[in-house]
């Protein structure tokens, strides 16, 4: 298949009607309304249903009734956008809901700013609205890397019956690049006989609810979501590693940030540092055991983000206390250079830090 050149946010819904998705619900908001603009003129053209909610609140539980019929749904906003979606995304994840969720992430917090940034770490990954809950978190670093994670993302959230969360920033859903539209790897995806698609019949009536009135009946739900949880940990781990085996400083950083980071090692590789590089494609799980595989003679992690530093709590409980973690980022929508990524890794180098 030829390679097509395509905005991000365009790319995505490319991917995700070649996903199979048909259903989508969402709301205008800056960086990623390329995304429902491009979802209202060809979703139709499948026979999907492309509708423009009247809120974020609105769009997200369609997307709940959607995905409790059976069907491929997503929405899309960004940020702000994204935390009136929590309540929404507590009762699909309740409901045992499968979905994709995009967020193109903006500066914050509030209204912030429409540039680009990763100031919802913390929301992604820790879970914004209420309860025991978790969302798998993919941070796609290119275009490509988008179109394929919106894809498996499909079946991700499918196999396991729960959200799925693409976390990208500005930069990724406005930059182009080069795309081929690629099935993932197959996957044996369970039926979905629990879908509330009519009964024609041959059944008794399916119910999905998040709402539990005896203790113990929402009790043994959260057990089963708690194991469901372990299964993602155990099979869902998604990690990109760079040299980190002999590395005097290690650089962990995701999304197009990590982009950055590999201009600033390139350069640092020039000047005869030796510097690794671990990028976390899943968010949530972390991949907390590639951190393991650091020699133990580095001399420190440096954790660089477009936020004030929210990756770095999981970086401290990944390196279990074996090395310094210090940080670098930039808020606001302003990105972090490659000058300042080398500035850095050479103060670490010299016990500046």
């Amino acid at each position: 298949m030829a390679k097509v050149l395509m905005k991000g946010n365009e790319a995505i819904g490319a991917a995700a009607i070649e996903a199979g998705c048909r259903y989508f619900f969402g709301y205008p908001i800056t960086p990623q309304s390329e995304l429902p603009e491009y979802m209202a003129r060809e979703l139709p053209k499948v026979g999907g249903v492309f509708l423009q909610a009247e809120s974020e609140i609105a769009a997200i539980n369609m997307v709940y009734g959607a995905a409790g019929a059976g069907a491929r749904v997503m929405t899309s906003s960004s940020s702000p956008g994204i935390s009136l979606k929590q309540e929404g995304i507590s009762y699909i994840a309740g409901a045992e809901l499968p979905c994709l969720i995009v967020n193109i992430m903006r500066g914050g917090p509030g209204l912030g700013s429409i540039q680009p940034s990763q100031t919802d770490y913390f929301q992604a990954t820790r879970g914004g609205g209420n309860g025991d809950y978790r969302v798998v978190v993919l941070a796609p670093a290119n275009v490509q890397e988008l179109v394929d994670l919106v894809m498996e993302g499909f079946d991700i959230a499918d196999q396991y019956r729960n959200p799925v969360m693409v976390l990208g920033d500005g930069m990724i859903g406005q930059m182009m690049e080069p795309v081929e539209l690629r099935k993932p790897k197959p996957r044996e995806l369970p039926p979905k006989d629990w879908a509330t698609d009519g009964t024609k019949g041959k059944r008794k009536p399916n119910i999905i609810n998040s709402l539990y009135l005896a203790a113990e009946e929402l009790e043994a739900h959260n057990k089963r979501l708690q194991e469901k949880y372990r299964k993602i940990m155990e099979n869902e781990v998604k990690v990109e590693s760079y040299k980190i085996e002999d590395a005097d400083v290690v650089i962990a950083a995701y999304g197009t940030t990590s982009r950055i980071a590999k201009t600033a090692i390139s350069q640092l590789e020039k000047e005869g540092y030796k510097v690794g590089l671990i990028r976390p494609i899943t968010l949530w799980p972390y991949p907390y055991d590639e951190f393991d595989k650091i020699n133990d003679k580095c001399k420190g992690i440096l954790t660089v983000e477009m936020n004030s530093g929210q990756m770095v709590d999981d970086v401290k409980i990944a390196v279990k206390g074996r090395f310094p973690v210090y940080f670098h980022g930039r808020t606001g929508g302003m990105v972090p250079t490659p000058n300042e990524i080398i500035d850095k890794v050479k103060k670490i180098y010299g016990g500046e830090m």
